[in-house]
């Protein structure tokens, strides 16, 4: 049993370290409702007037789609690839299972610049053109990791008695998949999938050595940062990134409370 002195210690840790992730984050939300284009403390007022500017910026607005397409295409690799992953390790027992499951892991584990420099000498190598398929291909080899382990957990908690109460019941394996297994996985594709996009769509290393000449979103946001002109957009469109982002993050955790095994009414 902790004393008074220990549980106030480890309130005052936790807050401390919820202040050094979220309080720089709630500053640029701040600034982007800041009347002046000078970033400084406290704001000398607020004002909507940088919203528009920013969401019509031809730039971002090429930056934005890119990113979505990059996002939306490395999210549906991620959902095949990982799924597919999962059932033959969960299934199967074959020699190497545990170093392949490591091996597919791996990636998420391994900084961003080791794997987008990996990339870019794989694809100079070959001679490949940089563009919208080179950052798909990046950007898949850590969504990967997000389906697999999702799925591969969710597999992990279904009784083997429901499959073979199917099977003895005359179902084949396309009608077990489709009544058990697949209703039993559905949440943790779907919040595997909403993690996977959320991590792409703000992907800016691996991105940088697998875009070439194309600008996705982090890539805009981090030129516009540099050359320090349109920072006041930068916030905008920060703000605007940060508040939908929370959306597919937040459904994947309140999915991934639920089992899709069981359900109470």
């Amino acid at each position: 049993m902790e004393g008074k002195g220990t549980r106030i210690g480890l309130g005052v840790w936790v807050v401390l370290v919820l202040a050094f992730l979220y309080v720089p984050i709630v500053l640029i939300c701040l600034y982007a409702f800041n009347k002046s284009n000078v970033q400084s403390w406290p704001i000398p007022g607020v004002t909507t007037k940088w919203f528009s500017p920013a969401i019509h910026n031809p730039d971002m607005q090429v930056a934005l789609w890119l990113s979505l397409k990059a996002a939306a295409l490395a999210t549906v690799s991620a959902l095949v690839l990982g799924t597919a992953a999962s059932f033959g390790v969960h299934r199967f027992r074959f020699f190497g299972r545990e170093l392949i499951s490591f091996i597919l892991v791996l990636p998420i584990a391994l900084p961003g610049i080791i794997t987008g420099m990996a990339l870019n000498s794989y694809f100079v190598f070959w001679k490949v053109n940089f563009g919208l398929w080179t950052i798909v291909i990046g950007h898949a080899t850590f969504c990967v990791v997000v389906v697999y382990n999702n799925v591969l957990a969710r597999l992990r908690r279904i009784p083997g008695s429901l499959t073979e109460a199917s099977m003895d019941l005359g179902a084949d394996g396309w009608q077990t998949f489709r009544h058990i297994t697949f209703p039993s996985i559905s949440t943790a594709l779907i919040s595997g999938g909403l993690l996977a996009f959320a991590l792409s769509f703000d992907e800016v290393i691996v991105t940088t050595f697998t875009a070439g000449a194309q600008n996705t979103l982090p890539i805009w946001i981090f030129g516009q940062i540099r050359l320090g002109q349109q920072l006041p957009q930068v916030n905008v469109v920060v703000f605007l990134v940060l508040a939908v982002t929370i959306i597919p993050v937040a459904l994947a955790q309140r999915l991934t409370r639920e089992s899709g095994i069981l359900r109470t009414e």
